[in-house]
């Protein structure tokens, strides 16, 4: 699992930086966290191809969070997208969307769902291979944050145990799943002969626009990474609570309560032109932080 920062200023582009967006990658699906100004333009300046996106999370109604939607949804159709899309966002977004597309006449070229998200937490999406879950945090209007988690591919094979108990590689996708092995001579071979446990998957947290709460933490607890919104240093954090926005310091003391392994930080804002500082505070708490850059796949 990875994730790519294609966004990471808050309400006013600054420096280089664009509104918050971003695309998770895993097992070959992106998944889009919220859809800033722009967005398109930084999918394509970073390699990263729609065709394999199928799920958009929109975190509130906040215009840098979904003002590149629009421009999205649009080109996906003008090229010829056919792969459903389904999007996650507010009830309000939905209606908004259609004024613009029936204003222009537009007619997708693509099943398009949209999956409203509920006032608390839930399961948004559910497949094969990852799951995404919203809960509630705390900003000036209704927002969510969002877990992704990734599905465990079952159990790891031994290849030399397998080998020999003279499994067939045919069998091979069974024992992952956990299934013993009966051999033609009556033998059961159990499964924990040889198989060991798999990997524990990856859970990636993203918590953008809220003031300083512990009121998520259930949520995030033990994710290996965590992306937290930093919108203000340390000095500013009057301003900070005023705007229902954190600091640094404020993120890194979520991801100690949560016990992540991993921080990173975005949404800062626009009055900022160095963002090392960020890094630099937070780091004070929370040794393992990163001051997220635009163009950055980070792995999870």
């Amino acid at each position: 699992m990875k994730v790519t920062i294609l966004g990471n200023n808050s309400a006013l582009p600054a420096f280089g930086r664009h509104p918050t967006a971003q695309v998770v990658s895993l097992f070959g699906d992106l998944l889009l966290l919220d859809c800033g100004e722009g967005t398109q333009i930084q999918m394509q300046r970073y390699g990263l191809r729609w065709r394999n996106l199928q799920h958009i999370f929109i975190s509130h109604m906040h215009g840098d969070h979904y003002f590149g939607l629009p421009g999205l949804i649009n080109s996906m159709s003008l090229l010829g997208r056919t792969a459903p899309l389904h999007l996650y966002g507010p009830a309000a977004l939905m209606p908004l969307l259609q004024q613009i597309l029936d204003l222009a006449n537009t007619t997708l070229s693509y099943p398009f769902s949209f999956h409203p998200l509920p006032d608390g937490a839930g399961l948004l999406a559910d497949t094969e291979t990852f799951s995404v879950s919203c809960f509630p945090v705390k900003h000036s209007i209704s927002c969510h944050g969002f877990l992704v988690q990734a599905k465990t591919k079952g159990r790891k094979l031994v290849p030399e145990k397998c080998r020999e108990y003279e499994i067939p590689v045919i069998f091979y996708e069974r024992l992952k799943n956990g299934e013993d092995y009966e051999r033609k001579d009556g033998l059961l071979v159990k499964n924990d002969w040889v198989t060991i446990d798999g990997p524990e998957p990856k859970r990636y947290a993203y918590c953008t626009d809220t003031i300083y709460t512990d009121s998520f933490i259930d949520y995030i607890k033990n994710s290996d990474t965590l992306y937290h919104e930093s919108t203000y240093l340390e000095a500013d954090k009057e301003k900070a609570a005023m705007r229902f926005h954190s600091t640094a310091m404020q993120a890194a003391q979520i991801a100690v309560e949560a016990n992540v392994k991993q921080l990173l930080l975005g949404h800062f804002s626009s009055k900022y032109k160095e963002q090392e500082p960020f890094r630099e505070e937070a780091a004070t708490i929370f040794p393992n932080t990163i001051a997220t850059i635009e163009g950055t796949t980070y792995e999870i």
